[in-house]
């Protein structure tokens, strides 16, 4: 069964429900969860990013694990998390190469035509080009 699986997490019901669902996984078959969280930075060039990656990393990834504990209490034992920047649908199919994730489990909002066609669908983008089997909570 899978034995690392992927969580893109952005503190959304469906994320959250992502998140728990991987835990269950994990738990049954001894596995692990990697929680990604993808901070998309649309103002400011590298230099701000970089900047504001450096300030709130470090902060924001222990607000991230104690959010977590609130959901799975042992959740600690059984992740692994990182911040990254980017397009979400290029960080979560990069960490899949990365960290030989097995498994991708990623929640869909539906936002209506007119914002899946502006802004497009990180589910439907990881289904797209994952290599792996994906799981879409909804």
């Amino acid at each position: 069964m899978f034995k690392y699986s992927l969580v893109g997490y952005d503190g959304s019901d469906t994320s959250r429900r992502a998140f728990e669902l991987a835990v269950s996984l994990a738990r049954a078959c001894h596995g692990r969860v990697r929680v990604v969280s993808v901070l998309q930075v649309t103002e400011g060039g590298a230099d701000a990013c970089a900047l504001m990656m450096a300030d709130s990393g470090t902060r924001r990834a222990q607000e991230l694990l104690d959010e977590l504990k609130t959901m799975e209490p042992d959740a600690e034992a059984l992740v692994d998390i990182e911040l990254a920047h980017g397009s979400p649908g290029d960080v979560l199919i990069s960490q899949v190469a990365q960290h030989g994730c097995d498994h991708i489990v990623i929640g869909h909002t539906e936002r209506g035509a007119l914002a899946r066609w502006l802004l497009g669908s990180v589910s439907g983008d990881v289904l797209a080009r994952a290599h792996v089997p994906v799981t879409v909570v909804c």
